[in-house]
């Protein structure tokens, strides 16, 4: 959905008393919800170059909850400029060294076609969630998957890679560096870079340019990783009328998603496919009914993170 558009049907909801009044002109500015109070953490007209570090108020706003060792999830309200103006954070942290990553490429038998939804979740993943971007039918870029280099890398200044191996170590390369996909458990490109190391800001996401977007509402969803080495997997629902039209692709901008994953404390950071693509699932490692949030599009790639299991030496040595 162009930002046209997006306002459009946003002046029509407003029009049917189903959203609030569009906001006065000025800067874009991004609130959470913490006790029913906004507190802003990012406005647009004093947006960092560089990220330090977290919100400190934000990250005693997110109460965090258990899925497995190394794995849990957490969900906050934000306030943020029209057509939006309220969108709701599902924010899951990972830390490689405990949970086991993998990458699915499914595609169907008949026509080649992306053929992954969260409905196709193995029924140990603690998450499930599409990964990349895809062009026509196949994922953009470089994937690797146990150890072997599936398909090869794609340039653009604002591509990203990321890479784990077994033992949890992550590696990222951002532009068109490259990485090896000796040892790599699973790996792969995405766009538009949001954080490119150390908590830097594209200088593209800071200057109106003609490669990417600046003012485009969207559905979103990221992939980042924090200063202390866990991964975050952040989207975005439209929530100015409720979860009933969360599905509804309208949410931040890309120089917004940027200073979300700063703000999170997201060191490095990547964009994966939003829009009616974006889907997650996750679940506690004891059982019980799955949080889902569907897509409506199927997807050709996902990543699944499980328990790790531990092997039979370090099992017999406790």
């Amino acid at each position: 959905m162009r930002a046209p558009r997006a306002v459009a049907v946003a002046a029509a909801l407003v029009a049917i008393g189903l959203a609030p009044p569009l906001a006065a002109e000025g800067p874009a500015t991004l609130a959470f919800d913490h006790h029913a109070t906004w507190h802003t953490f990012w406005r647009s007209d004093r947006a960092p170059a560089r990220w330090s570090g977290p919100d400190s108020m934000l990250s005693r706003s997110l109460v965090w909850k258990r899925l497995a060792r190394g794995a849990d999830w957490s969900s906050v309200r934000l306030a943020c400029a029209a057509p939006v103006w309220r969108a709701r954070l599902i924010v899951a942290r990972l830390d490689p060294r405990d949970v086991a990553l993998s990458l699915v490429m499914d595609l169907s038998r008949d026509e080649g076609r992306p053929a992954w939804t969260i409905g196709r979740a193995p029924h140990d993943a603690i998450l499930a969630v599409n990964a990349g971007q895809f062009i026509r039918t196949m994922p953009w870029g470089w994937v690797a998957m146990d150890g072997r280099q599936r398909l090869r890398p794609g340039f653009g200044p604002l591509s990203s890679a990321v890479a784990v191996d077994a033992s949890g170590r992550v590696r990222w390369a951002h532009g068109d560096s490259l990485l090896d996909a000796t040892g790599v458990a699973a790996g792969f490109q995405s766009y538009p870079t949001l954080l490119e190391g150390n908590g830097v800001v594209p200088a593209m996401l800071r200057t109106p340019n003609h490669l990417v977007s600046l003012t485009h509402h969207d559905a979103r969803l990221a992939l980042g990783q924090t200063w202390d080495g866990r991964l975050l997997i952040v989207m975005t629902r439209f929530d100015a009328m409720g979860e009933e039209a969360g599905g509804f692709p309208l949410g931040p901008t890309t120089p917004e998603m940027a200073a979300i994953m700063g703000a999170l404390g997201a060191s490095d950071a990547v964009m994966l496919d939003g829009g009616i693509s974006a889907q997650l699932l996750l679940r506690e490692a004891s059982g019980g009914k799955p949080l889902r949030w569907p897509g409506v599009r199927k997807v050709p790639l996902a990543l699944i993170a499980r328990p790790r299991v531990a092997p039979p030496a370090a099992r017999a040595s406790k």
